[in-house]
């Protein structure tokens, strides 16, 4: 009896633990969010994906802003087409002229704002990817925070444009942050450009491997040659013994 007892407090105990759990990190999830497709090494070009949930059971998200941090301003910002939103790319002119592969640029994207174009949008229970492409990455941080802006069919605001500081408590509304990575060698990353060089060394490569399995096609087509050519020469002179006989 005593031990049902116990086993049936460890149970409620835990039932209500797990509750709990379950409601804190429930909101964790309901964040305006950004991350990579892969890598996101500095000085290179990288698919990053904005993710964006609806919070509301009686209102869709119908427009998303994210604002571009300006002091460490992109050179190259590409939207990727997504169903049903129409997408506008916003550019200003650079106090500093970018430098981008030996090219200056004197202006840079401040924000990209996507707009439901039916109404419809993100309904309530769902959410949405948003992906740019993005490039190239500054090399002197370690971050890159995009301050976002919500609107619901209600014409209800949710700004998500808090900070987050290193020790301290997540804020209510935190802005989407994007880590970097170290660079790469070849300061690409997921969406650059390929080199003229390294695809002309990729064909040389592959051209070396087909003349590399065309030559151990032709040795070995010769060794079995070679071999029904002796085994005809046995054959022969066995034939020529036994009519002796």
């Amino acid at each position: 009896m005593q031990a049902s007892r116990i086993a049936s407090r460890v149970t409620a105990a835990t039932a209500v633990a797990g509750t709990a759990v379950l409601a804190l990190s429930v909101p964790a999830f309901a964040h305006v969010t950004v991350q990579p497709e892969g890598p996101a090494a500095k000085g290179g070009y990288a698919v990053v994906d904005f993710k964006v949930p609806n919070e509301r059971d009686n209102a869709s998200t119908t427009e998303i802003e994210v604002n571009f941090p300006a002091d460490h301003p992109l050179a190259s910002v590409m939207p990727e087409p997504v169903a049903g939103w129409n997408v506008k790319v916003t550019k200003a002119k650079l106090d500093k002229p970018l430098t981008v592969h030996g090219e200056k640029l004197d202006e840079a994207v401040t924000k990209v704002t996507w707009t439901a174009a039916d109404g419809t949008g993100i309904r309530p229970g769902y959410f949405q990817k948003f992906p740019l492409s993005l490039g190239a990455l500054p090399e002197n941080t370690d971050q890159l925070v995009f301050k976002a802006i919500q609107t619901y069919s209600d014409k209800e605001v949710v700004r998500w444009i808090e900070v987050p500081q290193t020790g301290q408590d997540e804020p209510e509304n935190p802005a989407p942050v994007l880590q970097l990575s170290a660079a790469t060698d070849d300061h690409h990353g997921t969406a650059g450009p390929e080199d003229a060089s390294d695809r002309t060394a990729n064909a040389s490569a592959d051209s070396g491997a087909g003349s590399h399995d065309t030559d151990t096609t032709a040795r070995v087509l010769g060794v079995v040659g070679i071999v029904v050519g002796v085994a005809g020469v046995a054959y022969g002179v066995l034939a020529g013994r036994r009519r002796t006989a």
